[in-house]
């Protein structure tokens, strides 16, 4: 059995690093070890692109800004997931493509197509298990990231780039409810962590067995 590939995905304050966290936590309790990941900055490389893309005075255009997630992104599935997963690991990534198909596809009105096929390539063809969706209104999400940090270029956007950006992951969701959970990011975090672990929980037993 190969290993397991888990995406939380979501717009600006919907709670994915909590989720990540309580995922991770669960899984140790089950004697397994996870690779937790983000998108983008994983790599020394991404880290850089990070700085980049997430910089309030960068002056990007919608295309250079999805060309550059993409670069993290394949640096970040040749170097870090491929490899866990090939040993038979568990990879939970903070983002991965959907984002992108979100983000530039929905938010910066660049043909999703496009963006699909960049990021196929990117990753080649590389899909997570299961993709995990915290929808929360934009408004409500950007409240709950302001009371964190400064706010970086993306989350500088306009409340309709967000709204376009939430409609763009319901969407991807809804045309593949066979790899996706969509959950209510502004219900309890336990709960939205056990409705996780409930999805994953055969085959985490059967990781465990191993």
């Amino acid at each position: 059995m190969s290993g397991l590939f888990v995406a939380f995905e979501g717009g600006e304050g919907a709670g994915k690093s909590t989720q990540v966290a309580r995922l991770d936590g669960w899984l140790q309790e089950q004697g397994i070890s996870a690779r937790l990941t983000r998108e983008p900055g994983a790599t020394p490389a991404g880290e850089r692109i990070r700085a980049i893309v997430l910089d309030p005075t960068s002056s990007l255009t919608p295309r250079a800004e999805a060309l550059l997630y993409a670069a993290d992104r394949a640096q970040h599935v040749e170097t870090v997931i491929r490899p866990v997963l090939a040993a038979g690991g568990v990879v939970i990534s903070d983002r991965y493509v959907d984002s992108s198909l979100a983000y530039q596809g929905a938010g910066r009105a660049l043909s999703l197509p496009k963006v699909r096929q960049v990021s196929e390539w990117a990753t080649g063809g590389l899909v997570p298990d299961l993709t995990v969706v915290l929808d929360i209104e934009p408004a409500a999400g950007l409240a709950r990231a302001a009371g964190h940090r400064s706010p970086d270029r993306i989350e500088q956007e306009s409340l309709a780039f967000h709204e376009r950006v939430r409609a763009g992951f319901c969407e991807l969701a809804a045309a593949d409810p066979a790899r996706y959970l969509v959950l209510d990011a502004s219900g309890d975090p336990d709960e939205l962590a056990g409705t996780v672990r409930g999805r994953l929980a055969p085959v985490v037993r059967l990781l465990a067995a191993r």
